[in-house]
Order: structure tokens, then C-alpha cells, then sequence
């Protein structure tokens, strides 16, 4: 029987009928393409700088209601879906953001408030490339922190899947010296690297990654490894009758949830989502932040639905490279400010709960007279993800320049 028919799909998972019979070079080509048991990270960057006083809204604070007239979320009511959803007696979500609603309170998600970058920029390019490369007002990094990540765990033959950007280019976050690849498309597949785009699916990657030794042993080599290719994205069904919005944000993570169940060595997966720069109708309950926001929330709790019990072993952050202004302007929008929220989902997550050191929304209490301010380093949240999810020790590596100690977590992980 030839080997491209002892190859099959069963669950989402590539199974393979007679492994011990297999050559030895065969075995240890698909060996390389598999990571069971190791923790998995998913990083979304929120690109454009989100509202996050619209998103988490502080709804104890009269403050916040005084300086937006016209876009504040109303106070949670009583059998109401016009107004926020009450978290905690302070906090609320935005309505569009209900789906993850009861994954909160399942203590399946937890929010940062008042959480970003402390550098003070208000442009979207130097904030971006701060943020990405992990150190806030050097322009001189030349990789991302999250490339660091891959770096200071290092191994020997990683997947060529071990680090997936779901999109058309490389981001700033994976770009450096540990193999990175995006993926616009898991159904056309075609790969696009930092320096250059690579055509020819999996065995021109794999000519590329995969150990020197197994180069030359033939083209049944190569079709092995293209059968990960055929994996089926356009019938691929999600479990547990997740459904996920219909549009770009939500097929990379339904994408995203395929490779995991694949097995096929994905470790770290990064999206992007656009549009958050709102600066004239940003609207309120309805509108053009409610509308990005609804895609969110279904996008997230899908995932989260999709992936089951294997969430255990996934911890889903989200980001963006800085929030608005705490007052509305004359557009009815807000402009570039400082603080936002961060949404972490999945693993040992202690949800339930909003983690915030609330600096207040009072005149004295802003930043620069006009922001929410930070109150928590975004290299904070994400150093306890690594360090107690992914078991990352080398911190120092990751975040140059960071000096956090433990003892500031804000302990929103389980050891």
C-alpha cells in the first residue's frame, strides 16, 4: 500500500496506520512535527489602539459618564441589553461583548484594566513597534519579544509550525532569528517569510527546516509531510457547535484551533485584528466599536468552545499598543491616550475577575490631564504567562531591560 494512502485524518488529529513499520528517517520526519503536551500561547494584537474604557467599562466611576455624553455604555440594568454587563459591582462588558459573558463567570477568562505600554507615545507606529519588540522607547531592538520567547527555548529540530503568524506577512512580535512563519490562508497555504515569500507548500518549507539528515532520502519523504497540507481546511467542522463569525478574524482562529488539533508542533500562534482607531462615531452601545466588538467576543468564545478541554494547555492574551482618550471629542470619537484592557483566556487562568490597580478617572487622577493611566506594565501580564504557563525562565532574554519581580504579579495564573 502505497504511503500516501496509510496516511489519514481521524478528529482533527494526523493519525498514521503502521508506524513501527515505517523506514526510521520516516518516523523521525513526522517525529518532528509534533509537540503533545506542550503549553501553547495565542497572542491577538488589536491594531489601531482599542477603547478600552467602552470595553471594560468603569461604570462605578461618575467620572467616566461626565466626560462621554454621548458614547458611554449605560449603567447595567435589570433584563437590560442596552447597557454594560455587570462583572463586578464597578466593571461591566460592553453587550457586544456577551458570548464572554459566561466564560467569565466560569472563571475561564480574567481582564486587565489600566494595563500598557509606559511609554508615552501617541503614535501608532512607535507604539506598535515598542510593544511588539518588548522594549518600550528603543528604536534600535531588531527582534520581537515574542521571537525571544522561541529563542530561550531553544530546540533542536522544531517544527516548521512551531511559530504561526495568521496573516499575509511576519509581525514584529516573531520576527528575529528563531523560524517563523505566516500564513494568510490555511487553504491556499502559501508561506511568506521575514526576508522573503516561499511558494510550494510544505516540502519547500520542509526543505528549508527540517533536519539536514533526512535531505535527499527521496520523495516519499516529501509526501509524508504533505499530507499535513491535506488536512481539509474547507470541510475541517469545529467541535461542540462552535461557530465562528464569518470573516477574516474568525477563520484564523478557527485555523488556529485546526493546527493545534492537527498536532503538527504549533506552539505560538499570532493574529492581528484592525479597525480600532476611532477617532470621529465611535458610537456606543450600537455603532463601529460595537460591531468590531461583537465579531470579538463570538471570535473568542468560539474558540474557547471549539478547542474544549484542550484549552488547558492554551492561554489566549490579547493586546493593543494603547487606549483612548478618557474624554469623547468634538467628532463624537476619542483620540490616541494611554491605558487599555487586556483579555487573557484559557490554561490556568484564574478568571472571574478584573485585575486592575485603578488609578481613577478625576482631573488630578488622568494622565497627562486627558488619559486613564498605567498602572500595570502590559511586560507584567505577560512575564507571569510565560513564566507560569509556558515555563519561560529566562525572562531577562525576553524582556532586556525589565526588571520584574514575581512578587508584582498579579497572580491571575495558577502555578
Amino acid at each position: 500500500m502505497p504511503l500516501t494512502r496509510r496516511i489519514f485524518l481521524k478528529n482533527g488529529a494526523i493519525s498514521l496506520i503502521g508506524l513501527s513499520a515505517m523506514p526510521s528517517f520516516l518516523q523521525r520526519a513526522i517525529a518532528t512535527t509534533t509537540n503533545s503536551g506542550k503549553k501553547k500561547m495565542v497572542v491577538l494584537f488589536q491594531r489601531g489602539a482599542m477603547d478600552g474604557l467602552n470595553v471594560v467599562v468603569p461604570f462605578g466611576e461618575r467620572s467616566y459618564y461626565q466626560m462621554r455624553p454621548s458614547i458611554a455604555i449605560p449603567e447595567p440594568r435589570r433584563g437590560g441589553t442596552e447597557a454594560a454587563i455587570d462583572l463586578d459591582g464597578f466593571f461591566g462588558l460592553h453587550p457586544s461583548l456577551q458570548p464572554l459573558q459566561p466564560l467569565f463567570q466560569k472563571g475561564q477568562l480574567a481582564i486587565v484594566q489600566a494595563v500598557g505600554s509606559p511609554d508615552p507615545t501617541r503614535s501608532h507606529f512607535d507604539a506598535q513597534d515598542f510593544m511588539e519588540s518588548g522594549t518600550p522607547g528603543l528604536k534600535s531592538t531588531d527582534d520581537g519579544w515574542l521571537n525571544r520567547t522561541l529563542q530561550s527555548s531553544h530546540e533542536e529540530k522544531p517544527s516548521p509550525f512551531r511559530a504561526v503568524a495568521f496573516g499575509p506577512y511576519l509581525p514584529r512580535t516573531l520576527q528575529g532569528t528563531a523560524p517563523a512563519i505566516a500564513i494568510p490562508d490555511l487553504k491556499q497555504f502559501k508561506m511568506f517569510g521575514p526576508q522573503q515569500t516561499t511558494e510550494g507548500g510544505f516540502e519547500a518549507m520542509y526543505a528549508q527546516t527540517v533536519d539536514q539528515a533526512l535531505h535527499g532520502v527521496g520523495q516519499e519523504t516529501f509526501e509524508a509531510i504533505d499530507q499535513l497540507k491535506k488536512i481539509h481546511p474547507e470541510s475541517y467542522q469545529p467541535e461542540n457547535n462552535a461557530q465562528y463569525p464569518k470573516n477574516r478574524f474568525g477563520q484564523s482562529l478557527q485555523e488556529i484551533a485546526e493546527l493545534f488539533k492537527a498536532d503538527v508542533g504549533l506552539e505560538v500562534a499570532f493574529l492581528d485584528s484592525g479597525g480600532w482607531d476611532h477617532h470621529v462615531n465611535e458610537g456606543g452601545v450600537q455603532g463601529q466599536l460595537s460591531n468590531l466588538l461583537r465579531d470579538l467576543g463570538q471570535g473568542i468564545a468560539a474558540f474557547h468552545q471549539d478547542m474544549g478541554d484542550r484549552m488547558q494547555d492554551v492561554v489566549f492574551v490579547s493586546m493593543s499598543e494603547f487606549g483612548r482618550t478618557a474624554r469623547e471629542n468634538g467628532n463624537r470619537g476619542t483620540d490616541h491616550g494611554h491605558a487599555n484592557c487586556m483579555f487573557v483566556m484559557g490554561g490556568n487562568v484564574k478568571g472571574g475577575k478584573v485585575y486592575t490597580k485603578w488609578p481613577g478617572l478625576s482631573g488630578a487622577q488622568l494622565y497627562e490631564g486627558r488619559d486613564l493611566a498605567v498602572t500595570t506594565d502590559y511586560r507584567t501580564v505577560l512575564s507571569e504567562i510565560l513564566t507560569k504557563h509556558v515555563g519561560n525562565k529566562d525572562l531577562k532574554a525576553v524582556f532586556p531591560g525589565f526588571s520584574q519581580p514575581t512578587t508584582n504579579y498579579l497572580n491571575l495564573i495558577r502555578t
